[in-house]
């Protein structure tokens, strides 16, 4: 089964309003209501969580606490998405007190119910606007961040792979490493006329599959979802773009390296035992009896690829909407999700952004969920494999 297609929402026509009239202050009273909001929304906002919520004294924590993101993030996605959440206000956009949101708002609405993972409903209450107007905002927003921060998420350039695979090397002793594979389960309960075989796992959850390739610093470098959950890890690889162009020579296709006992080392990633063992696709060995220089070479392998498992682990729990079972989710719309915090994953490490310390970063991204075998192992990949256990 193909991934399934993000529907396309068409646009509704505007009705042509009058004018307003000019405030006091020289524009009209919209702009103005606009202007004030974006000044006092966090006061408002930071006023009524700290009732209920943690007692942080520094601003700055305080706000990464509840939206993931420093200000100056926070500043910078507000850049990427201003263009199109002025450009077209629905007229649903009004909050009780019958005020435009302004673009900061908007922002804040939607990174607190993908950091949280709250229900509308809940978000909705902590701003003062209805469950209608979280909904619209969040997906405005994720629409957006799809087209406008889609450079935070490519195939890295030669001179990049150049310093990730040097950060391999160094790390792990592991040469001409390009990254790291794993994939998760995005849990979903459905409704009971949406529940079928085709999305109900191995271990009986009802799920959608994320695969994702990282870096040596768990920052995603491609990452693949749509898929339904009851695949095997193996089978979602073969039908990944990723898979394709790797078989096809148009990626790790760089430099080969030579080792000092002559063997010629061409660029791979590693990934655990649920992956097929290929010329790119380095896994670990599987035997009962391994000898010395199998046993060293797994002890350099897991910890290099357990960094995807870091990285899935800090975007579920970073993004606290993926982490939790999925209400009823749009099965069209999910993958946009998933992508738009993979993309907030990768931004905050692109401008310096530090991670909360509450956000785990060595915990099972799937708890619950048993390791799988792939049996599959290419000849070259075998070869390879034993150069690099020889070598290390």
């Amino acid at each position: 089964m193909p991934p399934i297609k993000k529907t396309k929402f068409k646009k509704k026509k505007q009705k042509h309003k009058k004018p307003q009239k000019p405030s006091k202050c020289g524009g009209t009273g919209v702009t103005a209501e606009v202007k004030a909001s974006e000044s006092d929304w966090w006061e408002a906002f930071s006023a009524k969580m700290s009732s209920s919520g943690p007692r942080i004294s520094d601003e700055e924590e305080k706000f990464k606490h509840f939206f993931r993101v420093s200000k100056k993030t926070f500043e910078y996605i507000c850049s990427l998405v201003r263009e199109d959440l002025i450009s077209r206000p629905p007229s649903g956009l009004i909050n009780i007190e019958g005020r435009l949101l302004s673009v900061e708002k908007q922002v804040a609405i939607a990174l607190r119910r993908l950091a949280s993972g709250e229900s509308q409903v809940s978000v909705g209450d902590a701003f003062g606007v209805g469950q209608s107007t979280v909904s619209q905002v969040t997906w405005r927003f994720i629409e957006s961040m799809e087209g406008r921060a889609k450079h935070h998420l490519q195939w890295p350039d030669a001179e990049t792979i150049e310093r990730i695979k040097a950060g391999f090397e160094a790390a792990f002793g592991m040469p001409n490493c390009c990254g790291a594979i794993d994939a998760t389960h995005i849990i979903m309960t459905l409704p009971a006329v949406e529940t079928s075989e085709e999305w109900c796992d191995h271990e009986r959850n009802y799920s959608m599959f994320l695969q994702v390739v990282v870096d040596n610093k768990m920052r995603f470098l491609d990452i693949v979802t749509g898929w339904p959950g009851s695949m095997a890890t193996s089978q979602l690889l073969k039908f990944s773009g990723f898979y394709k162009l790797c078989q096809s020579g148009e990626r790790l296709n760089g430099s080969t390296k030579l080792l000092p006992n002559g063997a010629q080392i061409r660029e791979y990633i590693v990934g655990s035992a649920a992956y097929p063992l290929l010329p790119w696709l380095i896994t670990p060995y599987e035997r009962e009896s391994l000898s010395t220089a199998m046993v060293n070479f797994n002890s350099k392998h897991k910890p290099a690829m357990l960094l995807a498992q870091g990285g899935l682990a800090q975007l579920k729990c970073g993004w606290r909407i993926l982490h939790k079972a999925m209400w009823r989710p749009d099965k069209h719309k999910l993958p946009s999700i998933i992508l738009v915090c993979c993309l907030l994953h990768n931004i905050i490490m692109d401008t310096g952004d530090t991670l909360q310390p509450d956000i785990a970063v060595s915990d099972h991204h799937d708890p619950g969920y048993k390791q799988q075998y792939c049996q599959e192992v290419d000849t070259l990949g075998q070869s390879m494999r034993n150069d690099l256990s020889r070598y290390l």
